[in-house]
């Protein structure tokens, strides 16, 4: 059987919904944008935008000294 079966759509669109919400949460949280959701989609980038994201200044952070 060539392509993706019922059963592994079901479980890839499950896991997909699963994860979107806290991931737009915590970058909101963060003060960034929920558009920063979208690179977590790209392989290979969302790692890079993972770094980036936990070393950078937040903007929620920047009245702290």
């Amino acid at each position: 059987m060539i392509g993706i079966g019922l059963i592994e759509l079901v479980v890839l669109l499950a896991l997909f919904l699963v994860w979107i919400p806290p991931v737009i949460r915590i970058i909101q949280k963060a003060g960034y944008s929920w558009g920063w959701f979208l690179l977590a989609l790209i392989p290979v980038i969302n790692l890079v935008a993972l770094w980036v994201f936990a070393f950078s200044k937040w903007p929620s952070q920047q009245g702290d000294g």
